[in-house]
């Protein structure tokens, strides 16, 4: 595995709704950078509103990548994420720019900084999918699923092994990388860049308030015109980004199977959920520093600064502001 460890990445992570864009637009001023999108909603073209996707102003304002690079309809796994990342990265650096990634998909930024040597913890909306379909459609079958993404590990599993026929699938649609290669390869476990990592601290209830003035916003905003606009154009209610919270409420909507308000309180409902599941994966992160915004932006930018300053052998800080 390529590992980059003299090139500096700052990283701003932290749950939905505590301000992540904002503040990576600060820094990016501050800092003479640009930023690299690790939210896995806003890869998609079409999914604006529900993504709190940065508007055209902001766009143009500060240079942003891996946004709008694959159609709803395209698998965009981790190891993408990870590659199209590395190529932003290289082109940021060449032009003697810094580079922010800034985001809320654990497992994006992981992939990026860490490497996938730990397999993703399962048990969540995919291996749901997936034991449901095979409800459907039965073990042979979803055996020959897995032949298709991964033919050495299903050579090795029969039928009635369900649950492991359904976990190799859910690590290969969670990461775009075969079980039978995690398991050959036992990759990565070099540091993959010189990082320096902030998580955004935020008042549960604060945060929680915030969240449901967000997603009244999006519905003032057209969400629901954005849903249907995507159903118009062929892109169906199985696909995961219109699964993804907001859209899937807002389908089904749309399609009368709930009431506008019972819409709304579950957008919200999902979102805080979402949040308290971000908070706990990046938490477990020793390596992320947290800190309180815009309260403390001064302090940060202070050590910001003195990391990319500092020489390569130097640990980054930890702690909380």
């Amino acid at each position: 595995m390529t590992t980059h460890p003299a090139e500096k990445i700052l990283v701003v992570c932290g749950p939905t709704a505590s301000g992540k864009s904002a503040l990576a637009l600060r820094l990016a001023h501050a800092l003479n950078a640009e930023i690299i999108n690790a939210d896995s909603m806003q890869i998609y073209r079409g999914l604006d509103i529900g993504t709190a996707k940065p508007s055209p102003d902001q766009l143009a304002d500060i240079r942003h990548h891996l946004i709008d690079v694959a159609d709803p309809d395209q698998l965009f796994s981790a190891a993408d994420f990870s590659d199209a990342a590395d190529a932003a990265i290289r082109d940021i650096v060449s032009r003697g720019k810094r580079v922010i990634v800034a985001g809320g998909t654990g497992l994006y930024i992981r992939a990026l900084v860490k490497g996938l040597a730990d397999l993703p913890s399962g048990g969540g909306e995919h291996r749901q999918i997936l034991q449901a379909e095979a409800e459907r459609i039965g073990n042979d079958a979803m055996l020959e699923k897995l032949r298709s993404v991964d033919p050495l590990m299903a050579a090795d599993l029969h039928p009635n092994n369900l649950v492991r026929i359904i976990r190799a699938l859910e690590v290969y649609y969670m990461t775009g990388i075969p079980l039978s290669r995690y398991q050959k390869e036992h990759a990565f476990s070099a540091r993959r860049y010189d990082t320096c990592q902030v998580g955004i601290t935020v008042d549960r209830q604060l945060l929680y308030k915030r969240i449901d003035e967000r997603v009244e916003q999006m519905m003032n905003s057209g969400l629901l015109a954005e849903v249907s606009g995507l159903l118009a154009a062929g892109y169906g209610r199985d696909l995961k980004p219109m699964r993804s919270i907001g859209y899937k409420e807002a389908g089904a909507c749309l399609c009368g199977e709930l009431s506008l308000d019972d819409a709304v309180r579950l957008i919200k409902r999902d979102t805080r959920h979402y949040a308290k599941r971000q908070l706990t994966w990046f938490k477990a992160d020793p390596d992320i520093m947290w800190f309180e915004y815009p309260e403390k932006f001064g302090s940060l930018l202070e050590h910001t600064i003195k990391f990319y300053e500092q020489r390569e052998d130097n640990t980054n800080g930890k702690g909380t502001f």
